[in-house]
């Protein structure tokens, strides 16, 4: 793509993901109200049996999901921080390399370049707004980033909205660029939230 698409309203790209966030919210609280309601109903109409109250156990379990998702996998005050500190650049190629199913989200590895440049490094990205999706626009042509490579950013969509976090990977194989970015590029990823890894992994055991 030798133009590139024009620029996406930053204001309207979080707006759209914060509601995409607090409709993923609004569904799982409402899930895990049904479910408690579950055996006071059954109780009311006459049914006495065990069944219903395993929802209790369903319903906490569905609550404690989301608070890991929000708490782990929402990453929209870490876009809004880095899209105040950077400015916006065309990237024309966007390449899904693979993905991996966790607690905080899907986890997309891409890689995010220009043609005829080479060297990008590969990148770990996160939905911001906790949807699992991966945003097929993305590979159609390209995407616009705002960050630093060596440390991460954001991602966005052109014509989709869909906005992910990314920081590299793994975060270790960059320290020594990350050490001699100068003190400009670390100033301005300290002010953007993105000096250090943000992308952890709740660490908790599920039977079974």
């Amino acid at each position: 793509m030798d133009n590139p698409p024009v620029p996406p309203d930053v204001a309207q790209v979080l707006r759209h993901n914060r509601t995409l966030l607090y409709r993923h919210t609004a569904s799982r609280l409402a899930l895990a109200a049904g479910l408690l309601a579950v055996p006071f109903v059954a109780h009311t109409v006459g049914y006495d049996a065990a069944l219903p109250a395993f929802a209790v156990p369903a319903a906490f379990l569905v609550l404690i999901f989301l608070m890991l998702r929000l708490r782990h996998g929402s990453r929209l005050r870490a876009c809004g921080q880095v899209l105040r500190t950077y400015p916006l650049e065309y990237r024309t190629r966007v390449s899904k390399k693979g993905s991996e199913w966790k607690y905080l989200g899907t986890v997309f590895t891409i890689r995010l370049s220009v043609r005829g440049q080479h060297g990008a490094p590969s990148l770990r990205a996160v939905n911001a707004s906790t949807v699992r999706r991966w945003p097929e626009e993305a590979e159609e042509g390209g995407a616009w980033f705002a960050g630093d490579p060596v440390f991460g950013g954001v991602m966005i969509v052109p014509g989709s909205n869909a906005m992910l976090f990314v920081q590299p990977a793994p975060w270790a194989k960059y320290e020594g660029e990350r050490a001699q970015a100068g003190a400009q590029r670390a100033l301005l990823a300290e002010q953007a939230g993105i000096s250090r890894l943000l992308e952890k992994e709740p660490n908790i055991m599920v039977g079974g």
